[in-house]
């Protein structure tokens, strides 16, 4: 195995993970958990 196929495949592999993620994020069923998420700073114990 060459070391630029070893290259590509690393960087196929983390694209597909960055777009699994950028779906994962986007997703609507997470949104609720984000916003509770985001409003934390603003909370008064």
């Amino acid at each position: 195995m060459d070391i630029n196929v070893l290259r590509s495949i690393v960087t196929v592999v983390s694209l597909l993970i960055f777009i699994g993620i950028v779906i994962w994020a986007w997703s609507g069923r997470n949104q609720s958990s984000f916003e509770e998420a985001a409003q934390l700073p603003f909370k008064d114990d």
